[in-house]
Formats: C-alpha cells, sequence, structure tokens
C-alpha cells in the first residue's frame, strides 16, 4: 500500500528528538546551536519569522544541507557533523519533523522545535513581523 505524508511522519517522529521553544533560543545564543525555518517565504511574511534564524524551505533543503551541490547555505553547512544542533521550525511540526530526519541522514545533529511557530508564539517568544 502507498504510503501517505501522515505515514512519512510518523515513521520519521521515531527517528528525531523534539525540543521546547524556549529550549531552542536559548540553545541558539548560549551554545551556538542554530534555529533552521522551512516554512515558506509566504509564511514568514505573514506570520512572522524568528530572529537570527536561517530560512531554507523544505522543498531546497537537501540542496542547501550538502556541500558537494555547490549551492550550500554556509551557516547550515557548518553545523554538519559538529557538536552543536540544528533546530528545526515550520508552522506546526510535520515539514520540520521531515526536515531534521533527513539532516540526520545527512549527518546532522538536528532536532525538531515542538509544536513549531504556533508553539513558539504560545510560549510568547520574539517574533519579527
Amino acid at each position: 500500500m502507498p504510503k501517505s505524508m501522515k505515514d512519512f511522519v510518523a515513521d520519521a517522529k521515531g527517528r528525531v528528538d523534539t525540543v521546547s521553544p524556549g529550549t531552542a533560543l536559548q540553545a541558539s545564543k548560549d551554545s551556538g546551536d542554530l534555529i533552521l525555518d522551512v516554512r515558506e517565504a509566504s509564511e514568514l511574511e505573514s506570520d512572522g519569522r524568528i530572529e537570527g534564524a536561517v530560512h531554507i524551505p523544505r522543498g531546497l533543503l537537501e540542496a542547501n544541507a550538502d556541500p558537494d551541490t555547490g549551492k550550500g547555505n554556509d551557516r547550515l553547512l557548518n553545523q554538519r557533523g559538529a557538536d552543536s544542533r540544528v533546530h528545526v521550525l515550520c508552522a506546526s511540526g510535520a515539514r520540520a519533523i521531515l526536515a531534521a530526519d533527513c539532516l540526520g541522514q545527512m549527518g546532522y545533529n538536528a532536532t525538531v522545535i515542538e509544536g513549531g511557530l504556533a508553539n513558539w508564539k504560545k510560549e510568547d517568544l520574539p517574533v519579527q513581523s
């Protein structure tokens, strides 16, 4: 039977760790961790963005995370194989789970920011308009 996105997310969820938005924000300030936002550009415009986060839409992630493409994002590439972590954020969590799982397979220490931007805002953490 063919798999649905829900199936892929459920499979990936078992392979990735989650962190609270506040933990991810503090770690990005204290230990060089990176917050990676995989939402679309239109979502950043309508819902706001996290200051200092790297924005790479989910559909472009692999090309930006692979040093062999020549198109990699330097801030993300610097995290590959490092002790620091990449904390992945989307609107509510599904894309971030898939992205973090993919990054893990590519040699990154990636976690998912629990509940995405919705939970970030619920915790009253800063968002730029």
